[in-house]
């Protein structure tokens, strides 16, 4: 990450004189007038946990900022009081490699309305982001454990991918309500429950490569089709609210790509069944692990 938070003390001041920061209480207010409209690609975000990263990283900021997220085309609409200095910063620093489109001004009602939107769809979004979160919650220990006893990295990968997503829902429902540090330190332990699941993983695959195992393969498959089974279910809940906006409607992608790591290790059983050989379900987990780790790193680079 480029940039840091304490940049901030050198930006713009905002309408009524006082520098804008979120230890300014006036900045922070809901009845901050949002008049002005960043949009910034964002080439690095393509799923729900980048936004959630977006948001934490404008925790501080309270209400005296709105989004609109376009993630299937990368972009982001970000409802502002002036400032643009300290928007850019704090985008940047998120580590996406987002750069500003565009910088104008807005219709105050419009800008609003947006932010009266949002918070009429929290709710509901709140009750499926629960939901979402026991289901994977539930496979990430079951997985865990069978993975385990099945001798499958694969399987033990998958719970990771599983915790990953979890994660991301679990910090987003405490996020709520919370202060800016509160949301951080929830943001940094799961990234740091994330980078040690993964870790763990990536050394028990090279023990096993030169240890030797034995996966079960037809656990393997069994359970992987058990995951399909969950994400799934985790896609027909996130359709009830699709249309609360394109995050929403990115979060069935970032589901639909769960299920492509569920199929990958169905795949590695049925390879490791027709070979004989620990190489397809040691590949599969390298895979998942590295993809749970960079997951991780994006979340610890949050400050």
């Amino acid at each position: 990450m480029t940039s840091d938070f304490s940049q901030r003390c050198g930006c713009q001041s905002n309408e009524a004189g006082a520098p804008f920061s979120p230890s300014n209480p006036k900045s922070n207010s809901a009845s901050t007038t949002l008049n002005t409209m960043s949009t910034f690609e964002v080439p690095q975000m393509d799923c729900p946990s980048e936004e959630t990263l977006i948001r934490t990283a404008f925790a501080s900021f309270g209400e005296s900022v709105t989004f609109e997220f376009d993630t299937p085309n990368r972009k982001v609409h970000v409802y502002h009081a002036d400032s643009p200095n300290l928007i850019e910063i704090t985008m940047k620093s998120v580590g996406l490699g987002a750069r500003r489109l565009s910088l104008e001004q807005v219709d105050v009602e419009s800008a609003k309305k947006i932010r009266e939107e949002t918070k009429l769809n929290d709710s509901r979004e709140a009750w499926v982001l629960k939901w979402l979160l026991g289901i994977n919650a539930m496979m990430f220990f079951f997985e865990l454990a069978v993975g385990v006893v099945a001798q499958s990295a694969g399987l033990i990968a998958d719970s990771m991918d599983m915790f990953a997503d979890a994660a991301v829902y679990i910090v987003a429902l405490y996020a709520v309500g919370k202060a800016a540090q509160a949301k951080l330190k929830a943001a940094h332990l799961s990234g740091w429950l994330e980078a040690a699941l993964a870790m763990g993983l990536l050394i028990e695959v090279i023990r096993r490569t030169f240890m030797g195992s034995e996966p079960a393969s037809l656990i393997m498959m069994g359970v992987g089709s058990l995951a399909l089974v969950a994400n799934v279910a985790c896609l027909l809940l996130i359709y009830q609210v699709r249309n609360h906006g394109t995050h929403m409607r990115a979060s069935m992608i970032f589901s639909a790509n769960d299920v492509l790591a569920n199929a990958g290790v169905i795949l590695a059983g049925g390879l490791v069944a027709l070979t004989g050989s620990q190489i397809p379900d040691l590949v599969i987990g390298v895979i998942i692990g590295l993809v749970v780790l960079n997951g991780a790193r994006r979340i610890l680079m949050l400050r």
